[in-house]
């Protein structure tokens, strides 16, 4: 781990080495255990898992450790929850229970986050956002660390709605769901203002923006609505210098440069979006993170796993802020072998 070289990325500072990051993969047991050979698995002690992560990402060369603070539970019972199919090791991660508090399109249409919640004490929300940041660099002290929003626009739409009403009400009347999107983010913004002003460098924002086929709404529906929505909420970070980086899953190449107009400094990415195009348009100006695809760690050969890693590396090698990263996480089903030579790869091939 370093965070001297990790920061030298995020600020376009050339270093020696690719860093990298990755996603979940310290919390897939078996991988942890063949590579610390610590005993742990989904059921140990809280404060043994925690110490197993840390020495894995240490093993791993972690530059950076990706973490938001900020997620459904400011909702309290007024979301809906959606269950979760099997991820993690154990299928600890395993939830049934589905449960919309809106039963019709026009409840949707109407709602108004800050009679639903109301204010926040914004004082305390800047004093949580740096107690969270603290919080991680005392657990990994030689990396760049973070906290951030996960629900920041499309995101906690779909959290308080659930996917049907979301699209029902959206397809019923687009831009009273603007409107809808609108009075969201002026009641996010208070984390935003809060986040602005907590003394952390690298913040993270999260939205879902788009699915792995692209688009969810018409592409001028986000520039009505969502992309102005950013401008004003990522105004308070940017001012106070700090570090901007901004996270969607799925294929957001069409809105690349929609996001870079609203100020963020980097881009992470899952592989479906074309990384080569935010090289060559913004690798000199921008912070990037990704994209090997997980597929060539699941099913692929050593040479796959290669050729995907070199492809990455032959994209961001010559960009100051390229991070490496399997871009849509390492699954606790992935062949240990196949993540151990990914790493080997990684390793191989990391030196500028």
């Amino acid at each position: 781990m370093s965070y001297r070289e990790g920061m030298a990325a995020i600020n376009l500072d050339t270093p020696a080495r690719v860093p990298r990051t990755e996603y979940s993969a310290d919390t897939h047991w078996t991988l942890v255990k063949a590579v610390t050979g610590i005993e742990v698995d989904a059921s140990s002690p809280a404060e043994l898992r925690i110490r197993a992560s840390v020495a894995f990402r240490r093993a791993w060369n972690y530059d950076l450790n990706w973490n938001v603070l900020t997620h459904n539970e400011i909702f309290g019972e007024l979301r809906t929850k959606m269950g979760h199919a099997v991820y993690a090791s154990g299928g600890v991660d395993y939830d049934q229970e589905v449960v919309c508090p809106f039963k019709e399109p026009e409840e949707v249409l109407c709602f108004d986050p800050w009679e639903a919640y109301g204010p926040r004490d914004r004082r305390k929300l800047t004093e949580e956002f740096e107690n969270h940041y603290r919080k991680a660099c005392n657990l990994d002290p030689d990396a760049v660390n973070m906290t951030g929003i996960y629900v920041t626009c499309v995101s906690g739409l779909i959290e308080i709605f659930g996917w049907e009403m979301l699209l029902l009400a959206t397809g019923l009347d687009p831009d009273g769901f603007g409107q809808v999107t609108n009075r969201y983010a002026s009641w996010i913004q208070q984390y935003f203002d809060a986040l602005g002003e907590a003394d952390v460098p690298v913040v993270m924002v999260h939205d879902d923006i788009v699915w792995t086929s692209g688009a969810i709404f018409h592409p001028e529906w986000y520039r009505k609505y969502v992309f102005p929505s950013y401008r004003r909420l990522f105004s308070p970070l940017i001012d106070s210098g700090k570090k901007v980086l901004y996270t969607s899953d799925g294929t957001y190449t069409e809105f690349i440069d929609d996001i870079a107009a609203s100020g963020v400094h980097g881009f992470v990415l899952e592989p479906t979006t074309d990384m080569k195009y935010i090289a060559e348009r913004y690798g000199k100006t921008h912070i990037f993170i990704g994209n090997a695809d997980t597929r060539a760690l699941l099913n692929g050969t050593r040479e796959d796993i290669y050729a995907e890693v070199k492809r990455c590396m032959d994209i961001g090698k010559g960009c100051p802020g390229f991070f490496m990263a399997v871009g849509n996480h390492i699954p606790p089903n992935t062949p240990i072998e196949n993540a151990i030579y990914y790493n080997d790869t990684y390793e191989q091939l990391s030196r500028r």
